[in-house]
């Protein structure tokens, strides 16, 4: 699927959940069946040569995106969670994103030291949880091998800001903030 075919699948939402934000709204694609399987088998081809030990998705429409990968890779899956949603011992990390702050959680045991690991969310915005999520793998020694999403708000810089970390970002399509 073309990213615009792509795009056209995605609603968006003006003005929530706060004045001036326009919220990219994945249900639609979600409630599409074709079009969330090509949008799995596109990231999971985009995936597959960064040769990822585990796949780690974002609360909470990443899970649906991380579950449906790590089954279509055959790999493990972690979940990185609000702040209190974990049952066992975690390690935490706090951010900025683009309308408030916010912690993310992983369990301590979450990766073995030299996991490669990748990370997938369903928009890269300000790159504020995915920047904390890779905080959080390093801590345990993990290595964060790319980071994959569904949509890129370029003019929020998140790609820029994951890539000038180093890491390896790919996304599917973009949206201007006037689109």
């Amino acid at each position: 699927m073309d990213a615009a075919t792509l795009k056209s699948k995605i609603r968006t939402v003006r003005g929530w959940p706060k004045p001036g934000v326009n919220f990219r709204d994945v249900t639609t694609l979600f409630q599409d069946a074709g079009a969330l399987q090509a949008t799995v088998d596109a990231l999971a081809a985009a995936t597959a040569p960064l040769r990822a030990d585990l796949v780690a998705a974002v609360d909470a429409r990443g899970f649906i995106l991380g579950g449906v990968l790590a089954y279509k890779l055959g790999k493990p899956f972690v979940l990185v969670r609000k702040k209190g949603k974990l049952p066992y011992e975690t390690v935490a990390q706090s951010y900025t994103l683009e309308y408030g702050t916010a912690t993310i959680e992983v369990h301590a045991d979450a990766c073995r030291p030299g996991d490669r690991v990748v990370i997938v969310d369903d928009l890269i915005a300000t790159g504020g949880t995915l920047l904390a999520a890779t905080k959080l793998f390093r801590a345990l020694h993990g290595e964060v091998v790319g980071i994959v999403a569904i949509i890129d708000l370029p003019e929020l810089g998140g790609s820029r800001r994951l890539a000038e970390a180093g890491l390896t970002v790919t996304t599917l399509c973009a949206f201007s903030e006037t689109e």
